[in-house]
């Protein structure tokens, strides 16, 4: 795992891993402006609008993810599987997309906002999808979702697949409901 300092300028992670301030700032140094490039980049792939602030949130998510439980994530890099640049671009992408999914369960919209005043709406009974948009089982997982009340966890063991591929799926057909009803995606 170690990356010892035969260069200037090379990272010694061992140095970083025992606490040592002086490495760890330069670990900081070294690889803010890749995890800054990486975070906005997969910021704006995912939303219509991307803002600096939230690329330099992410890039804070990612430190604070690679120091967490005495740098548990970062001890397990391995360097024999990738460059540290390549595996922290990985986690740079994963954690820019974890900060989607907060932004995403946070925010809200008032009901009132969305249904005009002049119109009678009925709330329950099934949801109604239109045909064609939809794979056969994103419409499954919403049904199961939706319809049916089950949480993901339940879902997933019902089809026999990862939780993970359920959330995949209801945001995959989710982001298609959107595009066909002509609501932009807001993050």
């Amino acid at each position: 795992m170690s990356c010892t300092q035969g260069h200037a300028g090379e990272v010694d992670l061992d140095r970083v891993l025992s606490g040592e301030k002086a490495a760890w700032d330069h670990f900081v140094e070294k690889y803010a402006g890749l995890l800054y490039s990486v975070a906005f980049r997969t910021l704006r792939r995912h939303t219509w609008v991307t803002d600096t602030e939230d690329a330099k949130d992410v890039v804070q998510d990612i430190f604070l993810r690679l120091v967490k439980d005495g740098f548990k994530l970062l001890r397990s890099y391995d360097r024999g599987r990738a460059s540290l640049p390549t595996w922290l671009t990985v986690v740079g992408r994963s954690t820019a997309i974890d900060f989607l999914r907060r932004q995403e369960s946070q925010s809200t919209v008032e009901l009132d906002d969305t249904i005009p005043a002049d119109k009678d709406v009925f709330f329950g009974g099934r949801l109604e999808l239109p045909p064609g948009v939809l794979s056969d089982r994103q419409h499954q997982i919403l049904r199961m979702l939706f319809d049916e009340d089950m949480d993901v966890s339940d879902v997933a063991g019902a089809l026999q697949v990862q939780a993970q591929t359920v959330r995949s799926l209801k945001h995959q057909a989710l982001m298609k409901l959107r595009e066909h009803f002509g609501t932009p995606f807001e993050a």
